[in-house]
């Protein structure tokens, strides 16, 4: 249904460092960046590998505004493992714990998922609905 998505962020340099590391875990990389210091539309766009973006970040300063409470975007996980490190990789640049990576058995037996909010505001999740695979 979604072609993509994009947040405006008010410092394109710290939101893109924080993507960078909270999307490796997931496999997801930038995969176009218009990135000109002092250029009001700068812009990064991240998605899978060899692939075409499905969440940028667009910097709009001062004008960045998060959607209000009860809207959050969720990223698929290849595995558990990968929501923890998600998380942790989130809290590590600058964002905020909504949630420790774990089952939450309400939305089905398998989704292990993990709430953080980035350094504007926003509200994400990182879910796999896969079942424990080995030691993970």
């Amino acid at each position: 249904m979604l072609h993509h998505i994009s947040f405006g962020v008010a410092d394109i340099e710290r939101s893109a460092a924080f993507y960078d590391a909270t999307f490796e875990p997931l496999g997801y990389v930038r995969v176009w960046e218009d990135l000109a210091p002092g250029d009001p539309g700068q812009a990064v766009g991240y998605g899978l590998p060899g692939g075409g973006d499905k969440f940028a970040i667009k910097l709009r300063g001062g004008e960045a505004h998060c959607p209000g409470a009860g809207f959050h975007l969720a990223f698929a996980a290849p595995s558990r493992s990968a929501v923890t490190l998600f998380h942790k990789a989130a809290i590590d640049h600058g964002g905020l714990d909504n949630g420790a990576p774990g089952l939450r058995t309400h939305y089905g037996p398998t989704y292990f998922a993990a709430f953080i909010i980035d350094p504007d505001g926003h509200r994400l999740e990182a879910v796999c609905k896969e079942p424990e695979v080995g030691n993970e």
